[in-house]
């Protein structure tokens, strides 16, 4: 047959995969985040600063959920990874550089405006660095305990902290915009530095019975507390923050002294371990014991 026969409707074919509810809903929650960094920037321009802050400090917590809540249900996926570092970028990048620069870096004019842009740049850098380094094979495993540089929605939060005081009635005027410029200058430096940070990643995975009952109550309170003095528990724990950075870098040198001691005693053959303090004094106590050698 030089025409064979063929079927004028042929039945549709699914062009495309279905997708798993469990890979959807982190996804929301991402989207949600971007929503709010993107309120934040309209909020700021409107001058409504407190609600600007509020939708930032939303964004991070949506920011802290969504990746715990992809790995309970086993939705994680490359496509939610770059979604939440575009979606980090606006929402602690560039967000919290436009808030400052509406708020008071524009006093400075271009100095203030290069400050905003060097956190925003820095913002992205850092994220790009965490996206390529999280795939390192020859990283420890202890090593998932750490941030290098601080994270972008901690730098997002840490680095509002003159509007946190503007606020408190702590500070105002022309100093306070050069304060600024040289705290977020300070702060996107911190974020693109080689300083190892907690991440916290690890911790509230699996909590004891006994617990369940105080922690949903320290949440409840901290919760309430934030609502009630945000500004004052931001300042307090914005503070608590930087100067638990030195910790974090003790921590990081004491895992890679005790990774050192373990591949020193595994290199050292069995039969040419160092004798011990005790041993080297009994030995030196018997020679002295000895009878001088007549020549």
């Amino acid at each position: 047959m030089v025409f064979p026969p063929f079927d004028p409707a042929p039945s549709p074919r699914r062009r495309f995969k279905a997708i798993p509810v469990r890979t959807l809903l982190p996804n929301l929650i991402t989207l949600l985040a971007l929503c709010a960094g993107l309120t934040a920037i309209r909020l700021s321009v409107e001058n409504k600063l407190d609600l600007a802050l509020a939708a930032i400090v939303f964004a991070a917590l949506l920011d802290g959920i969504d990746g715990r809540v992809a790995r309970m249900l086993k939705g994680t996926s490359r496509f939610g990874a770059e979604l939440d570092s575009l979606a980090d970028f606006v929402n602690f990048g560039v967000a919290p550089a436009l808030i400052l620069y509406f708020w008071g870096l524009n006093e400075l004019k271009s100095a203030g405006w290069i400050a905003a842009m060097v956190f925003a740049i820095c913002a992205g850098l850092r994220l790009a660095r965490f996206n390529v380094m999280i795939d390192d094979p020859n990283k420890p495993a202890w090593a998932g305990n750490f941030f290098t540089g601080i994270p972008a929605p901690a730098g997002a939060i840490t680095v509002l902290l003159p509007i946190y005081l503007f606020f408190l009635g702590v500070s105002n005027g022309l100093a306070t915009a050069w304060f600024t410029f040289v705290y977020t200058l300070a702060i996107a430096l911190l974020m693109v530095s080689r300083l190892p940070v907690f991440s916290g990643k690890r911790v509230g995975k699996r909590v004891p019975p006994e617990m369940v009952l105080p922690v949903f109550v320290v949440v409840v309170l901290f919760v309430a507390l934030l609502i009630s003095y945000p500004w004052q528990v931001l300042t307090i724990g914005t503070l608590a923050y930087l100067g638990c950075l030195p910790l974090g870098w003790l921590s990081y040198r004491d895992y890679q002294r005790k990774d050192l001691n373990a591949a020193a005693a595994a290199a050292a053959p069995a039969n040419e371990q160092p004798l011990s303090p005790d041993h080297v004094g009994v030995e030196r106590d018997s020679d002295h014991d000895r009878p001088p050698r007549l020549n």
